[in-house]
């Protein structure tokens, strides 16, 4: 089960959105040992969308799935009504002691590789450990529940190990995401949608200032704080859905205000145009 879907089932946005759960390629339902990265990811949402005969989307995710809905909106702008990025990461502004994995690109790349060339020859696991992160995230709330700091720093770190996710994912694929998440991302002044950011307040391994400036290159944005680590959707599911659909919300008053303008309001190219056709948050 993916992660949002706790939050699917119960946003107020399915009364008037079509809601879309993604798997990106090499995760979950849409598992592949062949390559795959950022491009093909965009073409793989560009084409979904087309299936779907939506216009235009807004696009939600968290992470690396923030990067993708970044990239996908800095590429095909007019297929994009909005954004919502949940703790999105920029290379230029993880701290120190962290650099090794932004520096680790092409080591990283050719590794992914080798072990797909070893794939291709039957070397491999014949399964994978399945996850349910939704009732994972069920645990994880009681866990961050418990007073005893001891006991919830050990599950934060069990809930973050590299190793722990190994086993629910080709070490191949882990690889290439951790090469896609740090990709440099183009300028964010191409993306003429509004977008709502939500910021971890405890998550600690991007600088603040860095994190400013990028996010100071999208023409119209807004950041909201939540206090928790680096997994609002879990450790704060209300606060998060109300936000999200409080954004969008205003995201689609605004469009339909300037729609509403007089002719002369609508050649502006400070305001994005929000075409027709079903517009579907995408996960």
């Amino acid at each position: 089960m993916s992660r949002w879907s706790e939050l699917t089932r119960l946003t107020t946005l399915s009364q008037l959105h079509d809601l879309i759960r993604i798997d990106l390629r090499g995760h979950g339902e849409s598992m592949t040992r062949r390559s795959f990265n950022t491009l093909r990811w965009r073409e793989d949402l560009r084409l979904l969308l087309d299936i779907e005969g939506a216009a235009t989307a807004y696009l939600v995710g968290h992470s690396l799935g923030a990067t993708v809905a970044m990239d996908f909106a800095t590429s095909l702008p007019e297929r994009v009504a909005g954004l919502v990025l949940i703790d999105p990461v920029f290379r230029e502004a993880v701290v120190p002691a962290k650099r090794h994995f932004v520096h680790g690109g092409p080591v990283f790349q050719a590794a992914a590789h080798l072990l797909r060339l070893l794939n291709r020859l039957g070397l491999h696991r014949r399964s994978l450990a399945a996850l349910d992160l939704e009732r994972l995230d069920q645990q994880a709330r009681v866990a961050l529940a418990d007073p005893d700091p001891a006991r919830l720093e050990a599950f934060v770190r069990h809930y973050s190990s590299t190793r722990e996710d190994l086993r629910h994912i080709p070490h191949a694929n882990y690889l290439q995401d951790l090469v896609e998440i740090f990709r440099p991302l183009p300028s964010l002044s191409m993306v003429k949608a509004p977008v709502l950011v939500l910021r971890s307040t405890m998550a600690g391994f991007q600088t603040e200032d860095e994190i400013a400036r990028r996010l100071a290159e999208l023409p119209r944005v807004r950041v909201e704080s939540i206090d928790c680590h680096h997994w609002p959707v879990t450790e704060r599911p209300l606060e998060v859905r109300q936000l999200i659909e409080d954004g969008i919300g205003e995201m689609e008053r605004a469009a339909r205000s300037w729609e509403a303008a007089p002719v002369r309001s609508l050649r502006s190219e400070a305001q994005p145009t929000v075409q027709g056709g079903r517009q579907s948050p995408v996960r």
